[in-house]
């Protein structure tokens, strides 16, 4: 039984699978639809001589290049795994997740020097074409972002595109109110105004999208499982005696992967315990990317090395888990056992 390396079935389920032509389509509408409108702001910000308006429009082409990015990703990472790329090229998506959040980190900081040097020197802002350009802009981004709330927000990539949308819909209210502002009182740093609080949003959805996909790339364990808990459970299932080499990560997102080192008990049924740990993680962690090597304590045991059999510590009478030497010998972390003697 020494050695068994036993790779669970790639059970992809559907919440990573989610008809991918049916989100390319919508993706695409709300491209169009952005481009579009995107032009229009632009000769209108420059003719009204407002930074919140093309703010916006900078704003809206992050947009656009978000959901171009999403559509090529999405075509990469639909091509069959080949070659030395193993899983394919899954994490194109994450690439563009990743560029998504870097260009709106860029571009806030731009846009806040821009609106600070319009703080201290206002210049002249048309407030009923900000007011107007701004309300139809609302109009856009709230179809834009029914366009894509259609498709798979599961994916980082989709989640990616969907935040720029939204982020810029709150531009567009804020920009509206600026307009309002400079119509009636002619208070014309509320453009300035306006343009950091586009830059504030910017900064958060920036933020969060670099460190999503930062952790996947780093291989962390997906947000929300703890390793450590994780490695107790399976330790604490019938006939395992240690745990170690677990590893947790993320293929791309919505693909949680494990792979573990289990030690099971003298005589143990070791295809049992397998695939009641499988059950286990596809169950309740949702992970069914899984390859779990199972061996019978002391089978990877240089000769002459003897395991013991010693009383459980404080009671005298149960026996011990058996004791072996490191099974590797650059551990990969914890190791879990039934009871606390963890390295």
């Amino acid at each position: 039984m020494s050695g068994h390396a036993h790779s669970h079935g790639h059970g992809h389920s559907h919440a990573h699978g989610v008809a991918p032509d049916a989100d390319r389509r919508w993706l695409r509408a709300a491209l169009g639809l952005l481009t579009a409108y995107m032009a229009v702001e632009v000769v209108i910000g420059v003719l009204a001589g407002s930074l919140a308006l093309i703010s916006d429009a900078a704003h809206m082409l992050t947009d656009a290049v978000s959901i171009l990015l999403a559509l090529i990703a999405m075509r990469l990472a639909a091509r069959p795994a080949r070659g030395g790329y193993t899983y394919g090229l899954k994490r194109a998506e994450i690439l563009s997740a990743q560029a998504n959040g870097i260009t709106l980190l860029l571009l806030s900081v731009w846009l806040a020097y821009e609106a600070v040097q319009r703080l201290i020197s206002p210049p002249t802002v048309g407030g009923a074409m900000v007011l107007w350009t701004a309300l139809s802009g609302i109009v856009v981004n709230l179809i834009c972002t029914w366009l894509l709330s259609k498709a798979n927000r599961s994916s980082l990539n989709v989640e990616g595109a969907y935040q720029h949308i939204l982020t810029d819909l709150f531009g567009f209210v804020a920009t509206a109110l600026s307009g309002l502002v400079v119509l009636t009182t002619g208070f014309e740093r509320a453009d300035a105004i306006a343009t950091l609080v586009v830059v504030a949003l910017m900064l958060r959805a920036g933020t969060g999208l670099v460190r999503e996909s930062g952790r996947i790339f780093m291989e962390a364990a997906p947000a929300g499982l703890d390793p450590d808990a994780l490695g107790d459970r399976l330790v604490s299932q019938d006939e395992v005696v240690e745990v170690h080499d677990l590893h947790i990560w993320q293929i791309t997102s919505g693909q949680p992967a494990l792979s573990a080192h289990i030690l099971v008990a003298p005589g143990g049924d070791c295809h049992k315990v397998r695939r009641g740990l499988q059950e286990l993680l596809s169950g309740e962690y949702r992970i069914t990317h899984a390859t779990l090597q199972v061996d019978h304590v002391g089978e990877q045991a240089e000769a002459g090395e003897v395991l013991t059999l010693g009383p459980r510590p404080g009671t005298g009478a149960q026996p011990e888990p058996p004791t072996a030497p490191d099974h590797c010998e650059d551990a990969h972390g914890p190791v879990h056992r039934p009871w606390p003697h963890r390295h």
